[in-house]
């Protein structure tokens, strides 16, 4: 058995217990103390299917493999969807990009470009020809992704990608497969906010919806405070309000599941990230053996109880001196995290979603070296092109540009690897480089 596989016979996790939970009161507040068979959970659709089994087409034993040349089809055409076209065509498949940007990424090297919207009936009808259905990101149309599931096959199903477009629904699917998740309470209108609310201050008012890379993302101290910010935004409902934490560290774990006895995981990556936005991921993570190990087996939990088919990403905090892990929030497709894969393992994550989508058992995530992923961003292009030569001149660096058309501050362009001995000596090393290419 390879050092980076989990026994199985450690698939079930034990629920980690925050201490600081125990000081919210259940009611009325929806916390993560209140059984999942409250009320207000039953009201969410989404929740209550994520136990349900993946449809028929999605089941591993209900399809033969799909080979080389078959043509595959990508939902998303960003460097996710890139990253994806060049496994899929190094691995001898041909692809479609459905994508209404006609400077898409992932079109610049796809066989072929369906330039529509993401729920254009004529091109889902020709999107669904293709032999096999995957997206780049999660705020793709679900119902899209549900009317592709009835003439081809489709990973991950619409239905997950469902739960993962709304914050709320993906706390109660977390939690209803036994783990844990920050202190959190459901906002959908001023009415809800109670006395109970304010043992969750100080906390982060997040969109339950379209949030990501700490958009939708509002720091709130006091009640007073909770109702000028919702009264600004209102329009945005609902909202998620979590109690911030004792932080010890973030860390990522790519999950690649075709069923229950093809299931594996990159090693947890230690994500450091700067204005919202993830900006080093260091692996192998800097934290004791006992608690990567158990956030591995904690992912590969979630995607079983979920009965998830494809590429998870399954971010979680460590909080307190007791390293306790929770569950923050997952991706439905490969992450920004795990690009570190690409260079420093036997396969990456956009093979292993290639693999599965095809119905091909995922390949062995062995780690060659220890590494550090540096997100480039488009302000460093405010005067020009960077420096690229200090990462051109190492033979231990990898470089990547996505081939986006236009900077744009916040915005990801690239980024890059370092391959080191030691993970820190790869971090400290990504630091001086990142310092060097924004030198002119």
């Amino acid at each position: 058995m390879s050092e980076n596989e989990i026994p199985t016979d450690v698939a079930e996790p034990e629920v980690q217990q925050l201490d600081e939970s125990a000081l919210v009161t259940p009611e009325p507040a929806e916390v993560i103390e209140v059984a999942a068979e409250n009320a207000q959970e039953s009201k969410d659709e989404n929740a209550e299917s994520a136990e349900a089994s993946q449809s028929e087409d999605a089941t591993p034993e209900s399809i033969q493999p799909i080979v080389p040349p078959a043509m595959l089809g990508v939902l998303g055409g960003g460097q996710l969807g890139r990253m994806f076209t060049i496994a899929a065509k190094t691995m001898g498949y041909r692809v479609t990009v459905l994508d209404p940007d006609p400077d898409s990424p992932a079109a610049e090297l796809a066989d072929e470009h369906i330039c529509a919207a993401y729920d254009d009936a004529a091109a889902l009808e020709k999107l669904a020809q293709c032999a096999a259905v995957t997206t780049e990101f999660e705020n793709v149309n679900a119902e899209a992704m549900k009317q592709l599931e009835e003439h081809t096959r489709v990973t991950p199903i619409g239905e997950m990608v469902a739960i993962a477009q709304n914050r709320i629904s993906e706390k109660i699917a977390i939690r209803k497969s036994g783990l844990p998740v920050c202190p959190y309470q459901a906002i959908r209108s001023a009415s809800d906010i109670t006395e109970n609310t304010a043992q969750l201050l100080p906390g982060i008012l997040k969109t339950a919806t379209l949030g990501y890379d700490g958009k939708g993302q509002r720091t709130i101290k006091t009640m007073a405070g909770l109702h000028i910010g919702l009264s600004s935004l209102m329009k945005d409902a609902p909202f998620v309000l979590e109690r911030m934490l004792n932080l010890g560290a973030e860390i990522s774990v790519i999950v690649c599941r075709l069923d229950d006895a093809h299931t594996v995981s990159f090693p947890p990556a230690e994500n450091i990230h700067e204005n919202g936005i993830l900006a080093y991921s260091i692996v192998p993570a800097r934290l004791p053996e006992d608690v990567l190990h158990r956030a591995e087996v904690m992912a590969r939990h979630l995607a079983q109880k979920l009965n998830y088919v494809g590429v998870l990403a399954v971010e979680m905090f460590m909080v307190g001196e007791k390293m306790q892990l929770v569950v923050n929030e997952m991706a439905p497709r490969p992450h920004n995290s795990g690009h570190y894969t690409i260079d420093a393992c036997l396969t990456n994550q956009f093979q292993q979603q290639v693999r599965i989508l095809c119905g091909l058992p995922p390949s062995k995530p062995v780690l060659y070296k220890p590494c550090c992923m540096v997100n480039l961003l488009g302000d460093i292009w405010a005067d020009g092109e960077p420096n690229w030569t200090p990462l051109l001149s190492d033979p231990d660096v990898r470089l990547h540009i996505y081939g986006k058309k236009e900077a744009r501050p916040g915005r990801k362009m690239g980024h890059f690897t370092v391959l080191a001995d030691k993970p820190d000596d790869a971090f400290n090393k990504a630091q001086e480089l990142f310092s060097a290419i924004c030198l002119r």
